[in-house]
């Protein structure tokens, strides 16, 4: 069954200046849906807004109905903020158990992992914890996953496996990503929205994108 969010009507001024404005997005299951936007054009926001932890005007449906507060629905949405959220404390073992899901499959595709479940979160390079953090909300059982920068401090080999891996669950729920890294974004999206001076395009072929200045002849 296809699952549907809709976010529009947001508006968003921060000290006199509008980040956005009547912004209109749509993300569907089976879909991976980019976003890209120059430095300071309110992609975190917009995500923030959509989960429900950036308060502003909008309105934010899934499967048409109105839901207040997202991030009290994990059965409907995640969301992987360019910050670290887990626990420095926990071990790969409690995280893995908590979200529900094999370590071993984890281990199996990210070799380095294999043998450290007693590890802590805390003991993990910057990459390390940005794979884990993504890995358990990529492959949690929400209907929608948001990821911001989700690239940040992965390697080239690492990044590759993280794209194969968001093709294959897009198949069973619905996936919107940015990242300034945007051809990997280019090469994910179903769909891709741009914002630029507080308003959001979507895009449709390769010469939006030229308008817009992210790619070249």
């Amino acid at each position: 069954m296809k699952h549907v969010l809709e976010a529009d009507g947001i508006q968003l001024e921060f000290n006199g200046r509008q980040i956005l404005s009547d912004v209109y997005l749509k993300c569907e299951t089976a879909k991976i849906t980019g976003l890209l936007g120059r430095n300071g054009q309110g992609k975190s926001c917009l995500m923030n807004i959509i989960y429900g932890s950036l308060p502003c005007e909008k309105s934010v449906r899934f499967d048409r109905v109105s839901i207040k507060e997202p991030y009290k629905r994990t059965d409907l949405i995640r969301f992987l903020p360019q910050f670290h959220y887990l626990p420095k404390s926990l071990s790969l073992h409690r995280i893995f158990t908590d979200f529900e899901l094999a370590y071993s499959a984890f281990a199996e595709r990210f070799p380095e992992f294999i043998g450290r479940q007693k590890d802590t979160i805390g003991r993990l390079s910057g990459g390390e914890r940005r794979l884990v953090e993504m890995y358990v909300l990529i492959k949690s059982k929400s209907q929608f996953v948001m990821l911001d920068e989700p690239f940040t401090m992965l390697n080239p080999l690492q990044i590759e496996k993280v794209k194969s891996l968001l093709i294959e669950e897009k198949k069973s729920k619905g996936i919107l990503v940015t990242d300034h890294l945007y051809r990997h974004i280019l090469d994910l999206s179903d769909s891709l929205y741009v914002l630029s001076d507080s308003r959001i395009i979507l895009t449709h072929n390769n010469s939006d994108l030229e308008i817009l200045g992210y790619i070249r002849h």
